[in-house]
């Protein structure tokens, strides 16, 4: 049982899978740094710089300007700006993940059509004595 484990984890899609994950996460921890670092001050100069802390009171007092943490503490709240950082990380995911499959497929027809455009085919025999003889007479 232990090499039937064996033989299945070292498998090439198994292992492809697990580069593919180990390489997601590491694209998601690029494009968080990208949204936080990049975009979300761009965003925040046209209002509120940080997404994160935004929140409405459900239940409960909270003193204005508590940060989220401080508002969880002192009631219940509606955290809808770590909803709107991690959209706006899904959406540019999915615009990169797009461009990613589009150049793949690009790339794809490139190389078949490439492959499609059929050689000229080889002159026969026939053909080569020809070409022979008319070379002759030209000389």
């Amino acid at each position: 049982m232990l090499k039937e484990f064996k033989e299945f984890a070292m498998k090439g899609n198994v292992i492809d899978l697990a580069i593919g994950v180990i390489i997601g996460a590491a694209f998601g921890k690029i494009v968080e740094s990208l949204v936080a670092d990049i975009i979300m001050p761009i965003v925040g100069m046209f209002g509120t710089v940080d997404f994160s802390n935004m929140y409405a009171v459900l239940k409960g007092t909270v003193a204005a300007g508590a940060g989220l943490a401080d508002a969880k503490k002192a009631g219940v709240v509606l955290a809808y700006g770590n909803f709107i950082t991690i959209a706006i990380n899904f959406l540019i995911i999915a615009f990169a993940l797009f461009l990613v499959v589009k150049g793949i497929n690009r790339m794809k027809r490139t190389q078949e059509t490439a492959e499609a455009a059929p050689a000229a085919p080889a002159p026969t025999r026939d053909q080569e004595l020809l070409t022979e003889i008319r070379d002759l007479l030209k000389k």
